[in-house]
């Protein structure tokens, strides 16, 4: 059997899966990313476990195709990444370092483009080679697959779908440094911001009022509850996320578009509306492109980065 690695690097830790060429996950651990002296020891530490593991395991080297990386940062198509503020990377080319560490074959992609591979190949975007996927956490992360194979762009930036400029009065800049950016909008952060400023303007009552420490989870239940600010909130994320998609699918014109995050995790009242708005906005040749749930949750990226290998 010809076995690969799935590795998703993140700012906390490291998911590893060992994956048969077929697509079937055997087996995942996680390992704490190592983020001293400015992230020098991780792509090591990532070698000696998958060593470790296959001599564990009796797997000969030979039978191990491949190594994918999936990286918290942009990733160009020659392996170069960009700098990782997350991990304390500046800008080196990581397939080449992995390559000379491991002796691997390696490819290394974006977080989010991974994901979106890993969702097309066996995931809520299976049996499809056009997807379009917009991550909903912290931040807003997305990736776009044209004819099976990740739209990285020449600086690495493809499917930044959560750094558009969707406000032009915006006064807070977003972590990125500009200003108005999706994600300050439709992120799990963006959503209690938004909820936060309407609960101080507007002195209707309302079950958000109850919560010390509002959370996106908070405002999708209360919405699904009936509260009328809620709904206000959830229409308005789900709203501008809605003519942001409508604005890629006139580039990249995707079979599907899959909601991925932690946010998903509303489920159908996020999809549904999404859908909703999304009709009133799409060029009337994309109106009716399926908008579903991601399946692979966490493990998304795993998968998207063996499947890069081949």
């Amino acid at each position: 059997m010809k076995y690969g690695f799935g590795v998703d690097i993140g700012g906390t830790t490291i998911k590893i899966g060992l994956f048969s060429v077929d697509g079937d996950l055997i087996e995942k651990w996680e390992i704490p990313t190592n983020k001293t002296d400015n992230g020098k020891h991780i792509l090591k530490e990532i070698a000696d476990f998958i060593h470790r593991t296959i001599k564990e395991k009796n797997i000969d080297k030979t039978d191990v195709f491949g190594v994918g990386l999936g990286v918290p940062g942009p990733v160009n198509k020659n392996g170069v990444v960009n700098g990782c503020v997350n991990l304390g990377w500046n800008a080196f080319n990581v397939e080449k370092e992995f390559n000379e560490i491991s002796g691997f074959s390696v490819k290394v992609g974006n977080d989010a483009n991974v994901a979106t591979l890993g969702e097309m190949w066996q995931g809520a975007g299976k049996g499809y080679q056009d997807v379009l996927m917009v991550t909903l956490g912290t931040g807003v992360g997305g990736g776009c697959v044209l004819d099976g194979k990740i739209v990285s762009g020449i600086h690495g930036a493809g499917g930044e779908i959560g750094h558009m400029p969707v406000k032009d009065d915006e006064l807070i800049a977003c972590n990125c440094g500009n200003h108005g950016c999706l994600e300050q909008y439709v992120s799990a952060t963006g959503i209690v911001t938004q909820a936060k400023k309407i609960l101080e303007q507007d002195t209707r009552s309302s079950s958000l009022r109850n919560y010390a420490s509002l959370e996106a989870k908070n405002i999708y239940d209360e919405a699904k509850n009936g509260d009328e600010i809620a709904n206000e909130v959830v229409n308005l994320t789900c709203k501008v996320l809605a003519k942001s998609l409508a604005q890629v699918c006139c580039v990249s014109d995707p079979e599907i578009i899959v909601i991925g995050g932690g946010v998903s995790k509303a489920g159908d009242i996020l999809t549904s509306r999404i859908s909703t708005f999304f009709k009133e906005y799409a060029f009337h040749a994309c109106e009716n492109t399926p908008i579903v749930l991601a399946k692979l949750e966490n493990d998304a990226g795993m998968y998207g980065c063996v499947k890069s290998l081949f």
